[in-house]
């Protein structure tokens, strides 16, 4: 893997992962949203990755991960922690290549993110202790690959060709907006837009209840939280990893906080002006624009990521207080 400095993909890692990967991957759409741009007064578009396949952008990760395995660690298995996306997309690009795939879930997990693992071939071990332990012992056990949800390089490439593709619809954008769990995804977005187009701002978004990214940017080290509370289960890491705060640090021009109200806020309106569902971790990035954290001058086009769109009835229901 070529790097840029300390820990950072380069442009050449990010196209050859789009090479890799997108015979196996939806080219998701960009779309206009006039009256929820005037809200914020702005030019606003959603890269719609919940029209990606298993419902979010997690399989560009995974995928680019999967190519790189040897034969025989094919052959013995993958293993990984999730509280859903990521573990539905390990679970299914495993299963296109016959190669077991076992994803360590909390017991608290969305249940349709659990059935949805399981429908697409994984085994889910759901566990109320730490998830990283449980997964690094299972491991150990099985003589298993660890793919890593976030804090990879072989991700960070794979997510960046995200990055590649708003930059193709969208060379004028003045503004990208990216949700942060552990940083996976923004961490190869803002490379691939950074290292093409340094005028482009890219903003990170994280729950209040989850400020993982926030806390190690201010103490400069990955950061562990003790406690989570924010109904956007998809940015709800325990931890940041190390390749991800050296990405933010070098290629990301602020991270800002938003209240669950704010993400409930947008969602619904998302819903409602957009017709689109996004969960409620994509739903942040325009809960950062709706609540004025994100200072944008009049006109500016902006871009927001809704990551995914896996959120059941139930939840749906909860949130938007139905």
């Amino acid at each position: 893997m070529t790097k840029d400095g300390p820990h950072l993909v380069g442009l050449n890692d990010i196209y050859a992962a789009q090479e890799v990967i997108h015979p196996h991957l939806h080219r998701t759409p960009v779309a206009g949203a006039s009256y929820l741009g005037e809200r914020v007064n702005a030019t606003l578009f959603f890269k719609l990755e919940m029209f990606q396949k298993t419902g979010s952008f997690k399989p560009r990760g995974v995928l680019n991960n999967m190519h790189n395995l040897s034969g025989e660690e094919k052959r013995l298995g993958v293993i990984s922690l999730s509280a859903g996306n990521h573990a539905q997309a390990l679970a299914y690009a495993a299963s296109m290549s016959g190669i077991p795939a076992t994803i360590v879930m909390p017991a608290n997990a969305v249940t349709s993110k659990v059935e949805a693992t399981r429908g697409y071939g994984g085994e889910v071990v759901l566990t109320s202790d730490d998830l990283m332990e449980t997964t690094l012992e299972i491991q150990r056990q099985r003589n298993l690959t660890l793919v890593h949800p976030f804090d990879s390089l072989d991700t960070i490439a794979g997510t960046g060709t995200l990055g590649l593709e708003l930059l193709d619809d969208l060379p004028y954008a003045d503004v990208v907006v990216v949700g942060i769990g552990g940083g996976g995804l923004i961490s190869g977005v803002a490379a691939a837009i950074k290292l093409n187009n340094p005028n482009v701002r890219v903003i990170g978004v994280e729950p209040e209840g989850a400020p993982g990214m926030t806390r190690s940017l201010a103490s400069g080290v990955p950061e562990h939280l003790d406690t989570l509370d924010t109904i956007a289960d998809g940015l709800a890491a325990p931890f940041v990893g190390q390749h991800n705060l050296d990405h933010v640090q070098a290629f990301v021009d602020d991270v800002v906080l938003v209240s669950d109200a704010q993400i409930a806020e947008a969602m619904g309106l998302i819903l409602e002006r957009g017709k689109v569902l996004a969960e409620a971790a994509a739903a942040s990035t325009y809960a950062a624009l709706l609540s004025g954290k994100v200072s944008l001058s009049t006109g500016e086009t902006v871009v927001c990521v809704l990551s995914g769109g896996n959120v059941d009835v139930a939840r749906l229901v909860s949130i938007l207080g139905g």
